[in-house]
């Protein structure tokens, strides 16, 4: 599969937030209203203006405390379910960049149901702007489309992000799981088949964030069913009266 990864490995994240802040900037994202919720995570969640959260969880495993951290963000599916939601109501909402696979949201999205759009994502992750232009990571389409790395992967101080082509990055994560496995057999790479940024995590995924692995089953509505089904009636319709 061509394009680009990123390959997140869990176990070398001290959850400095170092990408969460450089995504913020690069994006020149505004700050969030927060307040103290018992826990470092901050904001509580991912919203409009922060596209990506490293996550904290603290769990208990035979009575040893242990701190997970999970740098959460959209996934860049390789067949992205919001693409096909958004689309069901509008074209030109969004752009999968044949060159990278990045998925990026444009203006026109604020013309479908954010509500079913986002309930399609079995990773919870698009968000909306006061004016309902839908919004997630970009996958630095700007910066990687001229050579550069994402600015999370470029900030990150420990080697837990890395960035390249998706063969590369897949070959990377699979090496690096096989040697975290002898110590970690619980070890797993998250969904790797299926989306441009993988996780490996050394325990049940869940302990990590409750979407941190795809749900079986992301919401869709019968107006977006139907809508899919007759989108080339439409694309045919709108050619033979414009022609």
């Amino acid at each position: 599969m061509a394009g680009k990864s990123i390959f997140i490995d869990t176990t070398r994240c001290t959850a400095c937030r170092g990408c969460q802040v450089a995504c913020k900037n690069w994006n020149r994202n505004g700050t969030s209203a927060t307040k103290n919720t018992g826990s470092h995570q901050n904001p509580p969640d991912l919203d409009e203006n922060t596209f990506k959260l490293v996550r904290f969880s603290e769990v208990v495993t035979d009575g040893k405390l242990a701190w997970y951290f999970f740098a959460d963000q959209c996934r860049h599916c390789l067949e992205p379910p919001c693409k096909d939601s958004i689309e069901g109501y509008v074209d030109g909402g969004v752009v999968q960049d044949e060159a990278t696979g990045a998925v990026v949201y444009l203006d026109k999205s604020k013309e479908a149901p954010f509500d079913e759009v986002r309930s399609s994502c079995p990773y919870d992750i698009p968000r909306k702007k006061a004016d309902g232009v839908m919004v997630k990571c970009t996958l630095c389409i700007d910066r990687i489309s001229n050579g550069l790395q994402p600015a999370c992967v470029k900030i990150c101080p420990t080697g837990a992000m890395n960035f390249g082509e998706r063969d590369e990055m897949v070959a990377l994560a699979k090496d690096r799981l096989e040697k975290i496995k002898a110590k970690n057999p619980k070890a797993q790479l998250l969904d790797a088949d299926s989306v441009r940024v993988i996780f490996l995590v050394v325990d049940d995924p869940k302990k990590y964030h409750k979407n941190a692995v795809a749900s079986a089953s992301p919401g869709i509505t019968r107006k977006v069913a139907l809508g899919r089904m007759l989108k080339p009636a439409k694309g045919l319709l709108r050619t033979l009266t414009q022609g």
